[in-house]
């Protein structure tokens, strides 16, 4: 018992630092969420914190910054927007990664390491190199502007970490149980399906939090490939845009702002449990 006691007292300062360190990391976002619910005036006349000197004053808040940021402002359409980007953006690229990643980790074919070795490689390479030539091939082939053209470049930035990712992963599951099922007549195709993606659901769910946040993060790509097209532009071009018009409506920006950053949150807090338990199994091959 003085054990336990004893492991209980020396663990107390470890538990509040911890608690300290995510009271402050969370105070930006719990400021920009009170704030998007006051008026113009107290926006500009008081901080957010002093809706805490009457917290039960519930006139203070309301929803106008939002209706007014999702309709006049469009901040509804982009969204939409960022969704038809961001959704196929991240089942392309874990689709075509996952076959990669399990071709490397089990089939034997020549320059397998090779190959292996230059999609790695291609994690070194900037973003940016990119951006100008893929952009006049775009413009040829009529991609600029596009949801397609924006999705294949989404997939090509993201293929090299995703298919290294799945590829360790892969890599530690069990030789024997897919050794078994070769000599039981399964097929390649067949072990992919029933046994490799069964048990990778942790790697699939922790890379496409990557993935996804990523994408819906994503300003620069969307700026290069999309332009100033008002019919494709996701939260981050239009964000961009209202921080330009808006000027010194800071009440409508915190809105817009939450409404940007309040899908990835809920993602992130939802499979934040698969999220270190798939990184960890897939940074070292066992």
């Amino acid at each position: 018992m003085n054990a336990r006691l004893r492991k209980a007292l020396l663990s107390v300062p470890l538990h509040i630092a911890i608690l300290g360190i995510a009271l402050i990391w969370s105070l930006p976002s719990v400021g920009l969420l009170i704030s998007s619910f006051r008026p113009r005036n107290d926006v500009l006349s008081s901080g957010w914190w002093t809706v805490f000197q009457h917290p039960f004053d519930f006139t203070q808040f309301q929803l106008d910054n939002y209706i007014h940021v999702l309709t006049a402002e469009g901040m509804g359409r982009a969204f939409l927007n960022s969704l038809a980007i961001s959704i196929p953006s991240t089942i392309i690229p874990i689709a075509v990664a996952a076959f990669a990643g399990y071709a490397f980790a089990w089939m034997e074919f020549p320059g397998r390491q090779f190959l292996f070795v230059v999609v790695v490689g291609l994690l070194v390479v900037p973003l940016q190199m990119t951006l100008i030539p893929l952009l006049r091939v775009y413009n040829r082939l009529g991609l600029a502007g596009t949801f397609l053209g924006i999705w294949l470049a989404h997939t090509g930035y993201g293929l090299p970490f995703a298919v290294y990712l799945l590829r360790n992963f892969f890599g530690t599951l069990p030789k024997d149980l897919f050794e078994s099922a070769f000599i039981d007549g399964a097929s390649h195709l067949t072990a992919f399906f029933r046994l490799a993606l069964p048990l990778s659901i942790p790697a699939l769910a922790s890379l496409a939090i990557f993935q996804f946040l990523w994408v819906w993060n994503d300003l620069l790509v969307a700026l290069i490939y999309l332009g100033g097209t008002e019919a494709v532009a996701p939260l981050t071009l239009k964000m961009a845009n209202l921080v330009n018009s808006l000027g010194q409506n800071w009440h409508l920006l915190t809105a817009a702002a939450f409404v940007s950053m309040a899908l990835p949150l809920v993602i992130f807090l939802a499979l934040q449990r698969y999220f270190v338990q798939g990184i960890l199994a897939g940074a070292v091959k066992g």
